[in-house]
């Protein structure tokens, strides 16, 4: 473990959300006072998160119901990470998607022109109300020659109910009906964590990652080469990781633990 002192180093953070900071609608302990830490020593941060179901405003608007403090710059979507991955590869591309309320907002922000048919990319992101037709007519732009792209591979999701289907398994529909191997772009892909660091400023050194999926969160710190730090108020735990060659580099309970260590 490393000590205080190099704790007082990072001048930036990223910090997760669905797991971390709440789960479904329920906020998580220490999560608010984990936030008017950082707050209090000027550390800037980014909420960084595989949902893409939601605009950053509406995801701000949800942590501050929940007595987390959060503006919407401090909010840095799968979907935001991905129409900017979309626009960099091909500006004013035509783009068929499924997904819901943020991924449509953030490509139509981006320039974007969302299609039904002849697109350039089919992009998939979680839905909550996905069918068949949905499906098939994705399979058939993937088939026609669109690239696709998927705004996270996140298998299963954290709520307060449990775990219930993530946009992983849904992206695998597409990828196994037509033979096509996806683009992530979130967590733990190295799309979304290069576009956070440069939206927060600070160089991958000076950067910890705060999680609770050791897949997805302390994997895209790892990977980024970033410092990790891995709660147990989750996904994973520390019993099902603590034989695994990386481990992160620090391991608490929860966040109130780390703030009395």
């Amino acid at each position: 473990m490393k000590g205080e002192k190099n704790m007082k180093r990072y001048k930036g953070y990223l910090v997760d959300l669905d797991g971390t900071m709440y789960k479904g609608k329920i906020r998580i302990e220490g999560a608010a006072e984990f936030v008017e830490h950082l707050e209090g020593k000027g550390l800037p941060f980014l909420y960084l998160t595989n949902n893409s179901s939601k605009t950053a405003d509406q995801i701000a608007d949800k942590l501050n119901h929940m007595g987390v403090r959060a503006k919407p710059e401090q909010v840095y979507t799968s979907s935001l990470a991905t129409a900017e991955y979309i626009s960099s590869e091909k500006p004013e591309a035509r783009v068929f998607a499924i997904g819901e309320e943020g991924l449509f907002d953030a490509l139509e922000k981006k320039g974007l022109k969302l299609v039904k048919e002849r697109a350039d990319f089919v992009v998939m992101g979680i839905d909550h109300d996905i069918s068949y037709e949905k499906l098939a007519r994705a399979c058939l732009e993937v088939r026609a020659g669109a690239a696709l792209v998927s705004t996270n591979g996140d298998i299963a999701i954290p709520t307060e109910r449990g775990l219930v289907p993530g946009n992983g398994a849904l992206t695998s529909v597409i990828s196994v009906s037509t033979g096509v191997s996806p683009i992530f772009v979130g967590k733990p892909e190295p799309l979304i964590m290069s576009r956070a660091l440069k939206r927060l400023g600070y160089e991958k050194e000076e950067v910890l990652m705060v999680g609770d999926n050791y897949n997805t969160d302390i994997k895209a710190g790892m990977t980024a080469g970033l410092d990790t730090l891995m709660v147990e108020t989750g996904l994973s735990t520390f019993e099902e990781i603590k034989h695994y060659d990386h481990q992160p580099t620090y391991k608490y309970k929860d966040l109130h633990e780390w703030m009395r260590r």
